[in-house]
């Protein structure tokens, strides 16, 4: 509750700012607030609506990919020295590689569609989820693996009850972390020859100098975000609840 009460003054606080400094600058660039929050509520139920779905239908999507191919990866690699000793400086080299300069490469191979924008979100998330889970699967107690295993705990039934436990923390905190990258990344993608989606409705509003609908597209793009973020702690406090005791 008193998580909820913060984040509800914090928004509250930073409204009424907006408000202030709009009103008193006087810029056409700079609407207030209120008039902001009139245009988002007004859209919400037509084209700003259908563009934010757009997009979180891709970040979903890209989600969904990234967990099932970075996680299966990441405890093989992390329970399997010599796989790891071949793969994983592949995957070091990869990592630092800023994932946006792909954008270009990846909208010529796989065109301009969904397929390149939530393989572009896949990419951002595979990395954030499989160093961690690797390195987690690596790192287990010798004596949780020792006495998990006199017990004949052995094979999937091993990776199910003790190494993805293990793990699942590292999992969900790299996806709350990289979901922040992964908006931004899919709101470059959106303005490149798109029809859909919040970089494409920001993007149209920019070039018709419709700055009320410009910051009610921000307004949506934040509460995507704020929604993944939330959704995310949420679960990992659900699931992972040994870590908060």
């Amino acid at each position: 509750m008193n998580r909820r009460f913060s984040s509800l003054t914090a928004l509250l606080a930073l409204l009424v700012l907006w408000e202030l400094v709009a009103r008193s600058l006087h810029l056409p660039a700079l609407p207030p607030a209120s008039q902001a929050l009139v245009v988002f509520f007004k859209e919400l139920p037509g084209p700003l609506g259908f563009n934010w779905l757009v997009s979180t239908y891709r970040i979903l999507a890209g989600m969904f990919l990234a967990t099932t191919t970075a996680v299966p990866l990441g405890l093989f690699l992390g329970r399997c020295p010599r796989a790891d000793r071949l793969l994983g400086p592949f995957f070091s080299l990869i990592y630092p590689v800023p994932k946006i300069v792909l954008v270009p490469l990846i909208m010529v191979v796989f065109g301009l569609g969904d397929a390149a924008k939530i393989l572009l979100i896949t990419l951002v998330l595979f990395f954030q989820i499989l160093l961690p889970v690797r390195d987690g699967a690596r790192h287990l107690s010798p004596y949780l693996v020792d006495a998990v295993t006199s017990l004949g705990v052995r094979g999937l039934a091993f990776y199910r009850h003790v190494v993805f436990p293990a793990v699942l923390p590292e999992v969900l905190t790299g996806l709350r972390v990289a979901s922040g990258t992964a908006i931004a990344v899919l709101f470059f993608a959106e303005t490149i020859a798109s029809q859909e989606g919040l970089g494409y409705y920001l993007l149209d509003a920019w070039t018709r100098y419709a700055y009320p609908d410009l910051y009610a597209g921000v307004l949506a793009m934040s509460l995507l975000g704020f929604i993944l973020y939330s959704l995310l702690e949420w679960l990992e406090r659900r699931l992972c609840h040994w870590k908060y005791l």
